[in-house]
């Protein structure tokens, strides 16, 4: 007889970062992680994690309302079935809950970390196997002042740590945001790629304008320059410059990354198992855009070790990432609450091995940063 689920934990987690962190819609200090624990009539536990930008600054979900789902909608449906079968209580999930893809991704998450747990295999070899364990990180400079950020970058570049960088802008006049970057771009020159994430801020004329500039000073991706509906507005400025543009918020699923597609968009996806709903769902997104052409990238909420690795496990599936990841969120945090950290190396980070997500949390840090 298959093991059952025996209790699902939401918890809440607070860390502050390592400096602030500005974007378009917010600057953050500290960090919330919702920290999900699945235990089942075996005593095996899978964990998950469900992260957002700012609260409610970048999306519908906040760490608060993603712990009242699962406290309240997704434990109901789920206690007591077979933990085993992961495709039916995806099913059952969806027919009960709309939307709700950062709690759905946490679940998920923490399922697959059971049962490869369970099988003693990783998360990745549930997906079908890695053919990457070590791959390439960016860091996100965003402090806001130009030569902290050229600081920040050379340092950074001469440590081997990260080769490629993606600045943070659009909250200030766009001439402003251009010298800024123009300013990095050139301190760095060939050492290193420079990008730029407008996070949803310019209408399309502004985008068109911006886009002209950065395309002069040197910059290799613009990310999410208009507003996620806007999808006209997307593939007219794809057309229009051969600066790549990185679809991050418009593509959550893999119905987006088809409709996309299919208007004539030419660029790259922003993939995150948070929008998508969690790792195997977001390798349906992956493989609409290679059908497509489209250039793929791991994204990132921002998540903490759990959810990072979780990435990396479906990241490590796919044969190409065009564009790298950015799976830098455990290193913007002052601190951890799992036992072993990630290991970044050589511009990059490497896939955890052990059964499931290769995870295991450190319990005197989860009680110290969890909220009282």
């Amino acid at each position: 007889m298959s093991a059952t689920i025996q209790s699902i934990e939401a918890i809440l987690v607070d860390i502050p970062t390592i400096r602030p962190h500005k974007l378009s819609m917010t600057t953050m200090g500290v960090q919330t992680m919702v920290i999900v624990r699945v235990t089942d009539s075996d005593g095996i536990e899978g964990l998950g994690e469900a992260t957002t930008i700012g609260g409610l600054a970048y999306g519908p979900e906040s760490p608060e309302s993603v712990k009242l789902t699962i406290d309240h909608y997704v434990a109901p449906l789920l206690i007591n079935q077979p933990a085993d079968n992961i495709n039916t209580l995806k099913v059952r999930l969806g027919r009960v809950i709309r939307g709700n893809t950062l709690a759905k991704s946490a679940i998920e998450t923490a399922l697959l970390d059971l049962q490869g747990k369970r099988l003693q295999r990783p998360v990745a070899e549930l997906l079908g196997g890695a053919v990457h364990t070590h791959m390439p990180v960016l860091w996100t400079l965003a402090s806001g002042d130009t030569g902290k950020d050229i600081d920040e970058a050379m340092n950074l570049i001469e440590a081997r740590r990260h080769c490629d960088f993606k600045l943070k802008i659009g909250s200030r006049p766009l001439m402003d945001d251009v010298r800024h970057v123009a300013a990095i771009k050139e301190a760095v020159g060939d050492s290193a790629s420079v990008r730029v994430d407008v996070n949803q801020a310019w209408d399309e004329a502004t985008a068109a304008k911006g886009m002209a500039e950065l395309q002069a000073a040197g910059i290799d991706l613009v990310e999410q320059p208009t507003p996620m509906k806007h999808f006209d507005s997307l593939v007219r400025l794809s057309d229009k410059f051969h600066l790549p543009i990185l679809a991050d918020e418009a593509v959550a699923d893999a119905t987006d990354g088809f409709n996309l597609a299919a208007a004539g968009f030419g660029g790259a996806y922003a993939l995150k198992i948070a929008k998508s709903g969690g790792p195997a769902r977001v390798l349906e997104l992956a493989a609409v855009a290679s059908a497509a052409g489209i250039g793929l990238y791991g994204g990132t909420m921002l998540e903490g070790t759990i959810g990072t690795a979780a990435s990396l496990h479906a990241w490590s599936t796919l044969e190409t990432l065009h564009w790298g990841t950015e799976m830098f969120g455990p290193l913007l945090m002052k601190d951890d609450i799992v036992v072993t950290p990630l290991t970044y190396r050589d511009n990059g980070v490497e896939l955890p091995d052990g059964p499931g997500l290769g995870i295991a949390i450190d319990e005197d840090k989860l009680e110290h940063y969890r909220r009282k």
